[in-house]
């Protein structure tokens, strides 16, 4: 089972889909900007990434040159943040068992699968 947190309006994120299914891959779809995140599953894709928390925010949303871009966040508020604005989530993530990619691009993702 694969499973992509997924936001229709992006284009990146129409192209992951679509990559995976072409792969045949059974894809359970999250659509997180109408199904939030809880903070332990984003903690969870966080860690499955391998990534620190700043490196899955959308840096170049409105919301985060507003209220974030020039405060000092640690981890934890960086997390709050995505969790509050789930726009700021960086997308396409794609999850297969204990593994999980950003699609961008989305060819990425091939390296899980």
């Amino acid at each position: 089972m694969t499973t992509i947190y997924h936001n229709p309006r992006c284009s990146k994120s129409r192209e992951t889909l679509a990559l995976l299914e072409e792969q045949k891959e059974d894809v359970t779809i999250i659509k997180y900007l109408d199904t939030p995140i809880t903070k332990d599953i984003l903690i969870e894709l966080i860690d499955l990434l391998g990534i620190p928390p700043i490196d899955l925010v959308r840096k170049n949303e409105t919301i985060w040159k507003e209220k974030y871009k020039n405060e000092k966040l640690s981890d934890d508020e960086i997390i709050n943040a995505m969790l509050n604005h789930p726009k700021l989530i960086e997308r396409p993530i794609v999850v297969k068992g204990n593994k999980a990619i950003l699609g961008r691009p989305p060819q990425q993702v091939i390296t899980i699968l």
